[in-house]
């Protein structure tokens, strides 16, 4: 009889040896290939967040195509109101040098007169050619003179400088003239100087 049949204590030392003995096999306490493919396979939980789903191909071209179309119209906008200003930039630019020009264009006519009443033709007909390039050069950028003999007083194109009865006209008519106004484009550059019957 062997010492592990006679003491059953001994037979459990050994196979504790053993075992301790035995040496150890890497992944042994991994679980097999089929339970991790088995685990691969089960449906993950959802997330408790928002989760975004990738748009289709459809959508996201849509997207793009609306972008694009946004910007194209911002950028169309922002070249009308360049155009618009640069505008606005060269009439006030005109009207300026204008103003600057309209007291000559009075004195020319003031000569015009002077030189008819005294009888110098040739010189009158050469201050009326000055005058009439200045009138014209002025039209070409849009300045236009007018004259309201015959109107009705309107304080926004008119300056009142006298007020006086006048036979035959209606009271709140312009009855003269005494400096023709200026238009830039249809705004009162310079508003004409009348006398309006009273």
């Amino acid at each position: 009889m062997t010492d592990e049949t006679r003491n059953p204590n001994v037979a459990a030392e050994a196979a504790a040896i053993a075992e301790d003995a035995a040496p150890e096999i890497p992944g042994a306490d991994q679980p097999s290939a089929e339970a991790q493919q088995a685990a691969a396979d089960q449906p993950l939980p959802e997330a408790d967040g928002d989760v975004t789903e990738p748009m289709p191909p459809s959508d996201e071209a849509a997207k793009y195509l609306a972008m694009a179309q946004r910007t194209q119209a911002d950028f169309e906008n922002y070249k009308k109101r360049v155009a618009r200003d640069a505008a606005v930039a060269a009439d006030r630019g005109m009207a300026k040098l204008a103003k600057e020009l309209l007291p000559a264009l009075d004195h020319l006519e003031l000569a015009l007169r002077a030189a008819e009443e005294h009888g110098g033709a040739d010189f009158a007909k050469g201050i009326r050619q000055i005058q009439d390039e200045m009138v014209g050069a002025l039209g070409r950028v849009g300045i236009q003179a007018y004259s309201p003999k015959g109107e009705p007083f309107d304080p926004s194109e008119h300056e009142a400088m006298a007020s006086q009865p006048v036979e035959g006209t209606e009271p709140g008519t312009i009855s003269e003239v005494y400096q023709q106004g200026y238009r830039i484009n249809g705004v009162v550059l310079r508003p004409a100087r009348v006398v309006v019957a009273a």
